[in-house]
Order: C-alpha cells, then sequence, then structure tokens
C-alpha cells in the first residue's frame, strides 16, 4: 500500500498538471488529471479518518480532497468530505475554511 505521503504528492503533480491543461484551454484534459488527483488525495485522507491525533494533516488532506472534488462537481461527495473533516479536532483556521468551502458547496 502506498503511504499517505507518496499518494498526496501524486496527487498534487496531477492537480498540477489539471492547471496546466486548464490554462491550454484543454477543459476534457484538466477534468481527467483533476479527477485522478481527487481519488489519491481521498485515498490519502482515508488513511487517516480515524486517526483524530494525526491533526492538522488529517483536515488539511480531507479539505483537499473536497477541493478537488467540487473541481470535478462532486459535491455531494466534497460535502461528505468536509463532513469528515469537521468531525475531528481542526484547528480553528483550517475549520473556517472548511466552513467556508462547505458554503461555496451549498452556494
Amino acid at each position: 500500500m502506498k503511504s499517505i505521503n507518496i499518494l498526496h504528492d501524486e496527487a498534487m503533480d496531477f492537480a498540477d498538471q489539471a492547471f496546466i491543461a486548464r490554462r491550454k484551454s484543454d477543459i476534457e484534459g484538466a477534468l481527467s488529471l483533476a479527477r485522478k488527483a481527487y481519488e489519491l488525495e481521498v485515498q490519502a485522507a482515508e488513511l487517516l479518518r480515524n486517526d483524530l491525533s494525526a491533526e492538522p494533516s488529517r483536515s488539511v488532506l480531507y479539505r483537499s480532497a473536497a477541493s478537488l472534488a467540487m473541481e470535478c462537481g462532486e459535491t455531494r461527495e466534497a460535502e461528505r468530505l468536509i463532513s469528515i473533516a469537521l468531525s475531528g479536532e481542526s484547528p480553528y483556521e483550517i475549520a473556517e475554511e472548511l466552513r467556508n468551502l462547505l458554503e461555496q458547496v451549498n452556494f
């Protein structure tokens, strides 16, 4: 099984590639790359799902996964991921960012 760091690094590489593709107006390619990033980031976050002592890493991974879910049009999944993150012991600033992200999901 891949480690959290490897999954996260791979996810961020795909997210960077998606950003570049979007700038080149390759919307289909950007969405495909963003989906790969999202899937990897969810895997990384899920490895810390029940480890509340892993804050703030746990909530940061879930926040990132939720943002990527939104980018892929997966608003219900983004909401689910935010809820999981907020069920932990997120630091105040990250919890605020998660709540702001939830507002965007519900908008």
